[in-house]
């Protein structure tokens, strides 16, 4: 019995267990299904207005920059090389690396001795010629008087024979009188030729005692300049590089002892694409000489000069594009040759284009324009120039509207924007950035670790150097030559 009684009250409660799951799943499943017959009650979205930097389009005419890298290298460059070889006696004051030197100075002489014996033997052999030319001179002029005098004898022998002849005519005289003066004439006639041939040996002994004069005098002007090749001087004044002899050492002919650089004579090779080459030609296809300006990087202190392109390369290197320019330095004062400069091409002026931020510019190319109600419109541009952060671009109807100087994923054709103005933008800025300084005060140690990375650089020109030290030395340095300078020496 009592297993009977304990049985039917677990079976109680398990039933009990289920009712009650059972009824919390129908009230679930009852609230589901009144919330899903209940009728829709979504609010309407509201349009999300975006923020965006507008900026307001201005026809005019711009002159494009077109910026290239080049090198800066000397117009006028002589090798100096030995003409004879020989041992160096004689350099002058200052032939080193980087000596300045003078047109028309003295800067090398090897030894002389042996063109100095040979000039003197050759102004013997002249001596010699002069003399044997004077001796067959006198031997023409007594040829010359023996023919004549051989030739008189022909002329007596003649009228000798011709009384002869009269003579025997008239009976007077015998056959054989007149056969001795033909014969007579006959050896007169033989003497003149003889002299004849005396007279033409005398011709040719004059003849060529002139060729031994001249080649004399060949031999001593050869002298005279092997005399003179033993001392070099300068062609123009400059300043030496790569000199790579001493005195007392010994060079071999066309040795190459320096270089002398005209460090005034200037010039910067730099080179364009075949697009920008073809803006750089006039309407007949030759190549404009526009203005240019070249600077160097030094520490923060730019070096800036101008320039003309003066003309082009001939043909395109192998393995190479485009096209390689020249141009004339006008101050060159700071620049060295080798220096990698940065060049700045005027290009011809632009009439009625349009300067934009770059990121206003899409890869189409297209703009956003502010439309009505502060809605953006998508405006199709034709894409010139980029100039750095800049493009120039030229699009009709856009002159005078609204246009987008920071496009987003965000931004497209129909959003609407509140539109932020250059001068709200300005006063934005100006309350919000602190104001950066452009100097700093140095401490000893650092002022000196950087003063003495200036003194010790050997690619600075001495002006740059001497302007950098300048302003090290005063009490507050500009910031961006400081972090130029510390960039170079991992500071």
């Amino acid at each position: 019995m009592r297993f009977l009684r304990r049985s039917l009250v677990g079976i109680f409660l398990i039933s009990l267990t289920v009712g009650l799951l059972a009824w919390a799943g129908n009230t679930f499943y009852g609230a589901v299904q009144i919330r899903l017959e209940q009728e829709n009650r979504d609010r309407p979205a509201r349009e999300r207005v975006l923020a965006a930097n507008v900026v307001t389009v201005e026809l005019r005419a711009i002159v494009p920059i077109l910026t290239s890298f080049g090198e800066v290298r000397s117009r006028r460059t002589l090798d100096l090389r030995a003409t004879a070889g020989g041992k160096i006696v004689e350099l002058a004051e200052g032939f080193e690396e980087g000596g300045s030197v003078t047109e028309g100075q003295l800067l090398v002489r090897i030894d002389p001795s042996d063109a100095l014996a040979a000039l003197v033997l050759s102004q013997a052999d002249l001596q010699e010629a002069e003399a044997e030319l004077r001796d067959a001179d006198r031997g023409l002029g007594l040829a010359q008087d023996e023919l004549m005098s051989a030739e008189d004898q022909v002329r007596l022998r003649e009228r000798a024979l011709a009384r002869q002849e009269n003579l025997l005519n008239r009976g007077v005289v015998t056959e054989a009188a007149v056969e001795n003066a033909e014969l007579a004439m006959s050896s007169a006639k033989q003497a003149v030729l003889s002299r004849r041939q005396a007279f033409g040996n005398a011709q040719a002994r004059v003849d060529q005692a002139k060729i031994a004069l001249t080649r004399r005098q060949i031999n001593l002007s050869e002298a005279d300049r092997s005399l003179a090749e033993t001392e070099i001087f300068a062609g123009f004044s400059g300043t030496l590089a790569e000199v790579s002899v001493v005195q007392g050492g010994l060079v071999t002919n066309n040795e190459r002892l320096a270089q002398i650089v005209d460090t005034q004579a200037l010039e910067v090779t730099f080179r364009v694409s075949t697009q920008q080459y073809a803006r750089l030609l006039d309407r007949d296809g030759r190549l404009l000489l526009g203005d240019v300006t070249v600077s160097l990087d030094i520490f923060g202190v730019d070096l800036t000069t101008k320039g003309t392109i003066m003309r082009e390369s001939a043909a395109v290197g192998e393995g190479q594009t485009g096209r390689l320019l020249f141009a004339r330095i006008e101050d060159a004062k700071g620049f060295r040759p080798g220096d990698f400069v940065t060049v700045a091409i005027t290009e011809p002026a632009l009439p009625g284009v349009i300067l934009l931020p770059a990121t206003a510019l899409d890869a189409r190319p297209s703009v956003l324009v502010l439309g009505a109600g502060d809605r953006l419109e998508v405006f199709e541009v034709e894409l010139l120039r980029r100039q750095g952060d800049n493009v120039i671009i030229r699009a009709r109807g856009l002159g005078g509207r609204e246009v987008v100087k920071e496009r987003s994923p965000l931004l497209g054709a129909g959003i609407r924007v509140r539109a932020i103005r250059p001068q709200a933008e300005g006063a934005e800025q100006v309350a919000a950035a602190p104001e950066e300084p452009d100097v700093v005060e140095l401490t000893p140690e650092r002022r000196a670790r950087l003063v003495a990375f200036v003194e010790d650089s050997q690619r600075m020109p001495a002006e740059a150097k001497e302007r950098i030290l300048g302003l090290l030395r005063q009490d507050k340095v500009p910031t961006q030559v400081v972090e130029r300078i510390e960039s170079r020496i991992g500071g």
